[in-house]
């Protein structure tokens, strides 16, 4: 079952400490739309069933990337994305959005969605991972 709208924004904004609901939404759009183009087949349907229909859309027609963003990468382009943003502050949006997303999937779909994703992003998730 999906999370509720309301819930996931209310947790990226109390994980992002941001002032207003709509901060949290600006951070969760970018960042699913460029977490959706990294993603294929089955994962990325299944992750965006758990998702509130408003994000599931936009991680189903994500932004289009040439190749893989490395994590680093991954955060100029959130960064770029976010008007007034630096390297630090579209961190800790990613951590925000992509700790819920987390939650929302699952320990075993976000397993299965970081096999997908370049070597790193276990990081970006707030899962480390054993090496």
């Amino acid at each position: 079952m999906p999370m509720r709208r309301e819930a996931f924004l209310s947790h990226i904004q109390e994980r992002g400490e941001y002032q207003t609901p709509a901060e949290a939404e600006r951070a969760a759009r970018v960042v699913l739309a460029l977490l959706g183009a990294h993603l294929v087949g089955s994962v990325r349907a299944e992750l965006a069933a758990r998702l509130p229909e408003t994000y599931a859309l936009i991680l189903l027609n994500p932004l289009q990337a040439a190749e893989p963003l490395s994590p680093e990468r991954f955060v100029r382009a959130t960064a770029a994305w976010i008007e007034g943003a630096t390297e630090q502050t579209a961190l800790w949006d990613i951590g925000a959005v992509l700790s819920t997303v987390a939650a929302a999937a699952g320990a075993s779909l976000t397993r299965e969605v970081l096999l997908q994703l370049p070597h790193g992003y276990d990081l970006l998730f707030g899962e480390p991972q054993p090496t």
